[in-house]
């Protein structure tokens, strides 16, 4: 089987397991951004929290952008590291007004998704994974994002190279599978790598996968 059959069958059977998922409501390609930025380490309703907080001290970017970094940080703080998040934030902001003479980042759109990615990347912080979310989520631009979760499910499955990095990861994963499945397959890899295939001690009894996957095969047959 083709690392391209594996992607598609792998797609095909998460869909059967789970359905065609729906995330939660797409924000702006900057609000997009910023909940990303606040999602690292932390869980899903940290990062929900910690951006609603924000949202409600500072009811503009440019007031985000503008206040003491300290007073963003206390915003933010429940959703960890915000001593390091704050200034993230911030410097991607004071980076796009610069840029730009305003925050937006609707003009992504008129670019290819290579050519948009790359001009995230050059936001201090921003790295590829982030660059995809808000490609992906915000922009409807075809981009695959690797989190810890899709980069160890795919990585057991097979269908990247074990040894592979996950900044690699991006691009190769992103081959493997059809543009049109990866806001699916994206979101079905982390459920499954959440409730099933954890870091330690996955089910694997219970996976929908475990007709294909390498890791499964490796350790129960």
């Amino acid at each position: 089987m083709t690392g391209n059959q594996l992607a598609a069958m792998t797609h095909q059977l998460l869909v059967e397991e789970y359905g065609l998922p729906n995330w939660r409501p797409h924000l702006s390609p900057v609000g997009e951004l910023i909940s990303t930025i606040l999602s690292q380490n932390t869980n899903d309703q940290n990062r929900d929290q910690a951006f609603a907080q924000l949202r409600e001290v500072f009811p503009t970017w440019e007031e985000v952008r503008d206040a003491p970094v300290t007073k963003v940080a206390e915003s933010i703080k429940i959703g960890g590291l915000a001593n390091q998040k704050a200034p993230a934030i911030q410097n991607a902001l004071k980076t796009i007004t610069k840029e730009r003479g305003q925050i937006e980042l609707d003009f992504l759109r008129s670019k290819t998704s290579q050519e948009a990615s790359k001009w995230l990347t050059k936001l201090k912080g921003v790295g590829p994974k982030t660059a995809a979310i808000v490609l992906l989520f915000s922009l409807d631009m075809p981009a695959f994002p690797v989190d810890t979760h899709v980069f160890r499910v795919s990585g057991r499955i097979g269908i990247r190279p074990a040894k592979m990095n996950p900044e690699k990861a991006h691009k190769f994963l992103a081959e493997q599978f059809s543009p049109d499945t990866y806001y699916p397959v994206h979101l079905n890899l982390i459920r499954l790598g959440r409730e099933i295939c954890k870091a330690r001690q996955p089910f694997c009894e219970q996976c929908p996968l475990n007709n294909i996957c390498d890791y499964y095969k490796n350790e129960y047959q």
